[in-house]
């Protein structure tokens, strides 16, 4: 056992020797490191600068944000001041961070955090023999960003990092950026698929807390424009045709029924289910955003086409009840010699076409002049009085379709200069 014991003061422990050393040059035993520097008097100065490494993720639904980032410090504290002849600056690892006073650096409303531990903590501490600090992390942050999405998806957000001392306040620890907004530095690499990364600068204000009083606050603020590309693609283009679409019943005939009604119905549900899509990924605000104004609009649009139909439908009905009523009023005209009556053809005409009256198309619109005419004529032959009633009768069953090819597309085109001028 004496040999061993020889051994091993002959040849100690490389680690254990080097790890002796620096700590005996710092004099890490000889100070107190649970007070900050120059306790008693002014605040500490602590410089700040920041290297964004990615912005990784922008979540609407969760209103947050995430980034990866190396976080720089940099103080003075005498305690650590050093003899060195050539100047030299000495590097550490985190596990000398744990043996020294650094600033207690906090993400205010973050929602978590982590320091890199890959392959091991990415934790960089320089000591320069003046006492001066450099002490380097990397970091990634999950912290809220307050979104306003009433512009959604034509909108612009502003989020904030914001960096904060934990328990000095600005009597003891003075944060600053150290170069003010020199002091951020993005890779250029950065980028988003759904947002274009506009601007990222510095900002400093003091914080008040009633029950431990003010603190320096750093905020990193950047400024994010969405790519409307995709919404076009996925969300404004497929309303827009939806909509289209819905116009093509105003050419269809309104006696084909199984034709109009599926083509009303199945825009509609088409557009509910766009709607529907598209809040499904969106959080539940309490106001109306961009994109609701525009596809709830467009539902309109949808839906008034198929009660444009209902109406033509309906109109139609009353006037072939008309149509009847009259043709059981009006007499036989057979061998009528009245000049301007229908000659004997009309007796021969099929009783089940008698609603066409045996008229042309003018301009794809049947119209019932002559039907009246004949009720009138009659009771100028026979003496009846009433056949003002009839004078004004003069009715377009297509009426309604004819000016829904123009009034919709119309408005809908108006619709939209408006929207994309104000929003754009």
């Amino acid at each position: 056992s004496s040999n061993i014991k020889r051994i091993l003061k002959l040849f100690p422990d490389v680690t254990k020797a080097w790890g002796t050393k620096s700590e005996h040059l710092l004099r890490i035993n000889d100070h107190d490191f649970t007070m900050r520097p120059g306790f008693g008097g002014p605040a500490v100065p602590v410089g700040v600068d920041v290297q964004v490494e990615s912005l990784d993720t922008i979540s609407e639904v969760d209103m947050d944000f995430t980034m990866t980032l190396y976080l720089r410090h940099y103080w003075k504290d005498d305690r650590l001041s050093f003899r060195s002849n050539n100047n030299q600056s000495m590097t550490f690892d985190g596990r000398l961070v744990k043996k020294i006073w650094v600033p207690d650096m906090f993400f205010v409303h973050s929602k978590k955090s982590f320091t890199h531990d890959t392959t091991t903590d990415n934790v960089m501490l320089r000591v320069y023999p003046d006492g001066k600090v450099l002490y380097s992390l990397r970091v990634t942050v999950t912290a809220m960003c307050n979104m306003d999405l009433s512009r959604f998806p034509l909108d612009t957000q502003t989020c904030s990092l914001e960096i904060e001392s934990y328990a000095y306040t600005d009597d003891d620890l003075m944060l600053y950026w150290k170069e003010g907004n020199r002091s951020l530095n993005t890779d250029e690499k950065i980028s988003l698929s759904q947002f274009l990364i506009q601007e990222f600068h510095t900002t400093t204000k003091l914080a008040f807390y009633s029950s431990t009083g003010w603190y320096n606050r750093l905020y990193i603020n950047f400024t994010l424009r969405r790519h409307i590309f995709f919404f076009l693609l996925q969300t404004y283009f497929p309303a827009t045709l939806m909509v289209m679409l819905s116009w093509v019943s105003f050419w269809i005939d309104r006696r084909s029924v199984p034709a109009r009604v599926p083509l009303g119905i199945t825009t509609v549900l088409t557009m509910s289910t766009i709607i529907t899509g598209v809040n499904a990924s969106m959080p539940r605000v309490s106001y109306i955003k961009a994109v609701d104004i525009y596809l709830w609009i467009s539902f309109v649009f949808v839906f008034l086409s198929v009660i444009e139909y209902a109406a033509v439908n309906y109109l139609s009905t009353l006037q072939e009840r008309r149509e009847r009523k009259l043709r059981e009023r009006l007499p036989c005209t057979c061998g009528l010699a009245h000049p301007g009556m229908l000659s004997s053809n009309y007796c021969d005409m099929d009783p089940n076409t008698t609603g066409h009256y045996g008229m042309p198309e003018e301009n794809g619109v049947k119209r019932e002049q002559m039907l009246v005419q004949l009720a009138m004529e009659n009771d100028q032959v026979t003496g009846h009085v009433g056949s003002s009633a009839y004078n004004s009768m003069w009715i377009d069953t297509h009426a309604i379709d004819k000016y829904s090819r123009i009034i919709f597309p119309a408005s809908y085109v108006f619709f939209n200069v408006v929207y994309w001028s104000i929003y754009m």
